[in-house]
């Protein structure tokens, strides 16, 4: 990990997320964007805190038509967003049941706005506001003939495509996770309650290396799984089962996110045959994944190995800052795929009786076609 408050990546790398952003705010008609999200903050200022846990304090950043960024921030952040490459710092004492920085707010976008001017915020799939509604109302009365308007998916359009020194990070925590996997045999096994194999999987990844665990899911069942994302019960693992866990760790504010299934002694032909299937599907997705190629592409590819039919759901999706980022692995999807995008291949298959599996791993798109960044699983279920 970096050092605490240290910048994660030069400042020229964040001048050019700008000049990228300004470009296409100008073909968009926008004088600036509003920035209220942890991590649309953090790709235009460098901002790593996890005080955002914190509900009771709004944040925001505004990127102007030229220029650096404006944080607009409680005082309580000023010193650490006075370690990043932001310099002008605009601050007031928070919470403030009066005017909770709204009043700042928008004397800053009058300031860096023309009269007229349209002012973007996300309004798109996988953002909100986070602020309070009667904030944003404020706000928008507040400034007189300039208009809040979307902002054209700018920002998510642009964390699509990872530079290198992202992926570089990305590629840092896979490798932490996978040497967490690598241990499981350590912390699971017949008779041990899935609660506990919860715990002590997240803390081998922090062992490893990983900065924290904000998410774990996982299931374990006869013969597969019920669903993905139920919290651990205190049931034992029982010969026969089908353990899986997905792990979304961090590091430097970038996560992973993949699982891997072992078997609880030796699986029944069932279950070794659908683990095998979930390999090949993976390795269909990857094959698929060339620049050119459609999302829908992959899922298609994909869906012909594991035949879920109608309904099939998402099979994978966008990876970095969040957990979960666009585009989506669905057949409606048809973004195109471009080097420098860091995605999850993640098909499932039903096992007999009604039960589910699941498989996923991270890859990147490269010029020649897909990497994976995870070392994927083998076409053989692990056995603990």
């Amino acid at each position: 990990m970096s050092a605490p408050g240290a910048p994660l990546f030069p400042p020229a790398e964040f001048a050019a997320r700008c000049a990228r952003a300004q470009a296409m705010m100008a073909a968009e008609g926008l004088s600036a964007l509003l920035l209220t999200r942890e991590p649309e903050v953090r790709y235009y200022s460098g901002f790593l805190t996890r005080f955002w846990e914190s509900p009771t304090r709004p944040w925001f950043l505004v990127l102007p038509a030229t220029g650096a960024p404006v944080a607009v921030i409680p005082a309580i952040g000023a010193s650490l967003m006075g370690r990043t490459w932001v310099a002008d710092i605009r601050s007031w004492d928070a919470p403030d049941y009066g005017d909770d920085g709204i009043g700042l707010l928008a004397a800053t976008l009058r300031e860096l706005t023309p009269a007229g001017g349209r002012i973007g915020v996300a309004r798109h799939l996988e953002s909100h506001l986070r602020m309070p509604l009667e904030g944003f109302e404020r706000l928008a009365e507040a400034l007189g003939d300039r208009r809040i308007t979307g902002d054209g998916a700018i920002t998510a359009t642009l964390r699509q495509v990872k530079s290198p020194r992202e992926i570089a990070r990305i590629e840092a925590i896979v490798a932490i996770a996978g040497r967490a996997f690598d241990r499981l045999p350590e912390i699971a096994a017949e008779g041990v309650p899935l609660s506990t194999v919860f715990r002590r999987f997240q803390a081998l990844c922090l062992e490893e290396g990983a900065d924290w665990v904000p998410y774990l899911a996982g299931a374990a069942g006869p013969g597969g799984y019920d669903d993905v994302i139920s919290p651990a019960t205190d049931a034992p693992l029982a010969r026969g089962d089908v353990l899986m866990l997905d792990t979304g760790a961090v590091r430097d504010g970038y996560f992973c996110d993949f699982d891997r299934n072992v078997a609880v002694g030796p699986p029944s032909p069932a279950v070794a045959a659908a683990h095998a299937r979930l390999i090949e599907a993976v390795a269909a997705g990857l094959e698929a994944a060339r620049p050119g190629a459609r999302f829908c592409d992959l899922h298609a590819a994909m869906e012909a190995v594991v035949r879920l039919g109608p309904g099939s759901g998402r099979l994978g999706h966008g990876l970095g800052m969040e957990l979960t980022e666009g585009p989506s692995i669905i057949p409606a999807d048809r973004t195109v795929l471009v080097p420098g995008m860091v995605l999850t291949l993640e098909p499932s298959v039903r096992v007999e009786g009604g039960r589910l599996m699941v498989h996923e791993e991270d890859i990147v798109i490269e010029p020649g076609g897909a990497r994976f960044l995870t070392r994927p699983a083998g076409p053989e279920l692990q056995v603990i």
